[in-house]
């Protein structure tokens, strides 16, 4: 089983959208347990207090060290990773979700407000970011991260829904048809309908390679072909 907690300001978003479909699927088969931890149980002081203003001025306010600090050493034991969800971090990959699938315990960490003290940067493992953009807190992110994680988990589904789905091999997926085989217009590619699976599967590859190139040419190398051994 993997185990996710979420340390978050607020806990009341999990498990949300992560109990319905696949993650929900994941979690009611014992595959994963998602637990989310309130950071004020770590607050200072009568008021639960977990931010204040920043040094040297500006707006906002900025998680402090010390409740974060009481939560990882609640919550953090041999083999954990700790991450921070912030937009500055490392970019969520594929890559990376199949890293952490294979994990036994992973602690999300949520900032709010401005961010985190930069203390807090010390006492996690990994930064990630889910994009080049900047959100209300890392709840969405989190959920992001969990939901791209369980649906890898060994059982959650068809081995062969993830092999050859986007980012798999490098490439963007190829475009996926059903029926009607006619429909405004438009009709399934002769090759789908064909039933030669060599066919098939030579058409799959060079459509995935050109929706790559056309929309996500940064995934290929400098001369826009696949990386070796792909």
């Amino acid at each position: 089983m993997l185990e996710i907690d979420v340390v978050t300001l607020f806990p009341a978003l999990f498990p949300g959208p992560l109990s319905e479909s696949i993650p929900g699927r994941a979690i009611a088969a014992g595959l994963a347990r998602v637990t989310a931890h309130d950071l004020r149980e770590w607050g200072i002081g009568r008021h639960r207090s977990v931010d204040d203003y920043p040094y040297g001025g500006g707006a906002g306010m900025v998680l402090r060290p010390e409740p974060i600090a009481g939560a990882l050493e609640r919550l953090r034991r041999p083999g954990s990773t700790v991450i921070l969800l912030d937009p500055g971090g490392e970019l969520l990959r594929q890559a990376r979700a199949r890293d952490l699938a294979e994990r036994s315990h992973v602690v999300l960490v949520c900032p709010r407000y401005e961010g985190v003290d930069e203390r807090v940067r010390s006492m996690v493992d990994l930064e990630l970011s889910i994009g080049d953009y900047v959100l209300s807190g890392g709840e969405i992110p989190a959920l992001v991260v969990i939901d791209a994680v369980l649906r890898l988990l060994p059982g959650a589904i068809d081995e062969a829904s993830t092999a050859e789905e986007s980012f798999a091999e490098g490439l963007l997926e190829y475009p996926q048809y059903t029926r009607p085989p006619e429909f405004a217009g438009q009709r399934v590619p002769d090759v789908l309908l064909s039933g030669h699976h060599g066919e098939v599967a030579r058409w799959r590859r060079e459509r995935a390679l050109e929706r790559t190139r056309r929309v996500r040419p940064d995934l290929l190398p400098g001369d826009g072909e696949p990386p070796p051994g792909d």
